[in-house]
């Protein structure tokens, strides 16, 4: 593995020019361009964290990047993720970023990781690489990453966008804390609503994506200030930042999890950007309908479920328990809109006998609004997997994706 020290790799007389700015810089100079020329970073995810991450380290002269990857460019992608142009909708994200990357800088080397990051090669992958940049969009992915990086000792440069605020912190068990110091456990399936759930500033991602690829640069060059021990939030809205502090402990000095052997990531179907699948293809023979709901009801139904249950006429209750501003954008005809914060006040609109089956947008607050409902009282509530979206792409496809 290469490391950061080594500063061995001669610049051409294009990359001379190219990175003349960067050499006028004492901090960085001929040197450290050799060292940024010599480093290896991989990315995790090239979504919204990741596409502005990539980009920088591209220009900044970064000699290799690792990129994991395995979705596809979707129009909702665009308004956040400027790795893509609308004419790589529906390709797929890495072969569009790779193009994308030898356009803004030919001298660099890209390895592409086909596939999701898994226990199963998440330590091989990892060790490979000097540092790690987390653009990944859900928990079971963000914990096999820091632990994958502890046992690697591998610095895991990370950030988090949700609505108008962001984070960026780096974990490095050998020299600080780890991303268990911050969130010592996995939250509940569906408590935290990804950026598909809650929405997200367009420009958001960018500001934080740039503040990860500036830590990598500071960590090769062994210049600065790096945010080891420490997080950095920043509210968008309020133009303001401010740092919380983290224990000063190394993990690699006290008996932290993250030491212990890698766990398989969890439902890896679900994801910020993408439908869940745990349970799509579940039970979806409309015979039998009837039979699973005249007793005990499901926590989740399918789409094809509640297809069968409005073509049958089997009495039931939708509620919707989205925005008002998501519901403007699609609706699914016949469903009452709940949003999710109002449901403990507008629960008496509801019948507690009735078979109420409840969406939102892919499925992570219908799941808490279900759960909620069944501690009060609603034993027949039920979650709509994949939510309206699930229901655009499988059975009206005139209610518009947002």
């Amino acid at each position: 593995m290469q490391t950061l020290t080594d500063a061995t790799s001669d610049l051409t007389t294009e990359e001379l020019q190219r990175y003349g700015r960067h050499l006028i810089l004492p901090e960085v100079g001929l040197d450290g361009q050799r060292r940024l020329k010599a480093a290896r970073v991989l990315l995790i995810g090239l979504g919204g964290l990741g596409s502005p991450a990539a980009l920088y380290l591209a220009a900044a002269g970064i000699g290799t990047l690792g990129l994991v990857e395995f979705d596809v460019v979707e129009r909702s992608n665009l308004q956040r993720q400027l790795l893509y142009g609308d004419d790589d909708v529906g390709r797929s994200k890495l072969d569009a970023a790779c193009t994308r990357l030898r356009a803004v800088n030919p001298h660099l080397a890209i390895e592409r990781h086909d596939g999701r990051l898994e226990a199963a090669n998440a330590q091989a992958c990892i060790a490979a690489y000097d540092v790690v940049v987390d653009g990944s969009d859900n928990a079971a992915t963000r914990y096999l990453v820091n632990d994958a990086c502890a046992r690697a000792g591998v610095p895991n440069v990370w950030g988090a966008v949700a609505r108008f605020e962001g984070q960026v912190s780096v974990f490095d068990a050998r020299r600080g804390p780890c991303y268990r110091s911050l969130f010592p456990t996995p939250p509940p399936a569906g408590l935290v609503p990804s950026c598909a759930e809650g929405g997200v500033l367009g420009v958001l991602p960018g500001m934080v994506g740039a503040m990860q690829a500036n830590e990598v640069i500071k960590l090769v060059l062994g210049v600065g200030e790096p945010l080891i021990g420490r997080l950095l939030i920043l509210d968008a809205l309020g133009a303001r930042t401010r740092e919380v502090q983290l224990p000063k402990t190394p993990c690699a000095d006290v008996d932290c999890p993250c030491r212990g052997p890698l766990k398989p990531i969890a439902d890896p179907g679900c994801s910020a950007d993408s439908t869940p699948i745990h349970a799509a293809d579940r039970a979806n023979d409309p015979g039998r309908i009837m039979n699973d709901f005249s007793a005990d009801v499901p926590l989740e139904i399918s789409i094809q479920q509640l297809q069968a249950l409005r073509r049958d006429g089997v009495d039931h209750a939708l509620v919707d328990v989205r925005e008002t501003a998501e519901h403007d954008i699609c609706r699914i005809d016949g469903a009452t809109l709940i949003p999710l914060r109002t449901l403990p006040e507008a629960v008496d609109q509801l019948d507690r006998e009735a078979l109420t089956v409840v969406h939102c947008h892919h499925g992570g607050r219908s799941a808490q609004a279900v759960a909620w409902l069944r501690q009060n009282g609603f034993a027949r509530a039920t979650n709509l997997v994949g939510g309206i979206d699930a229901w655009s792409l499988t059975v009206d496809p005139a209610v518009p994706r947002y």
